[in-house]
């Protein structure tokens, strides 16, 4: 059985990025109702049981797969935040790598923000990484991942369903995609571009 990870600052952490309202919103009641979705089906069907998280997203199909699905998301949301200053800034490979392939930090910013604007409905925007280290912009839809059917590898994620911001900035997408970018945890997604492997979520929820 799977269960709420410990985010790791508190609710107000974030603030005014995101302030208690709104994570308690997200967290307590998001968050978890995909939580609670996932372990009903795990008492049901046999088949899940002992396997990690990442192995279900990847095998499974319909209620299961958007349950799975939405609880890794949202979990890795909340890892790759940080409070105000304590996210560091992109440095070495990772940091050559985003001049390489978007010109700037700036430019990746300016991107991703456009990125999660197009994103029609509710989803998320990734910067992924394939295996050789290039990087790349991935929009996807409701509860869909990057790295299914051998799909790149995720680094850091802002998401766009409404629910995860209207409280704090009603249908102002734009405004909390840009202030986003003041808490990005940094050494979560240096980390994850040093592996270059899917970051398991798995030990965090059990």
């Amino acid at each position: 059985m799977f269960k709420l990870p410990e985010l790791p600052y508190g609710k107000t952490g974030l603030a005014p990025f995101l302030n208690e309202e709104q994570m308690s919103f997200h967290y307590d009641k998001h968050h978890k109702a995909y939580i609670d979705n996932l372990n009903k089906f795990l008492e049901t069907d046999p088949s899940l049981k002992g396997k990690s998280l990442e192995e279900i997203v990847l095998s499974s199909t319909g209620g299961v797969f958007n349950n799975s699905a939405q609880a890794w998301n949202h979990t890795f949301f909340w890892f790759n935040m940080a409070p105000t200053g304590k996210g560091a800034q992109p440095t070495g490979p990772l940091a050559d790598a985003i001049k390489r392939d978007f010109g700037s930090i700036d430019e990746l910013k300016a991107k991703f923000v456009d990125g999660g604007m197009k994103t029609f409905g509710s989803g998320w925007i990734w910067l992924c990484t394939d295996a050789a280290g290039k990087l790349s912009l991935v929009s996807t839809s409701n509860a869909a991942v990057p790295f299914t059917n051998n799909g790149p590898t995720p680094l850091m994620v802002a998401d766009v369903w409404e629910h995860a911001y209207y409280v704090d900035y009603r249908n102002a997408r734009q405004k909390y995609l840009e202030t986003f970018w003041s808490h990005v945890n940094w050494n979560f997604v240096s980390e994850n571009y040093t592996t270059k492997k899917v970051r398991d979520l798995t030990k965090a929820m059990v």
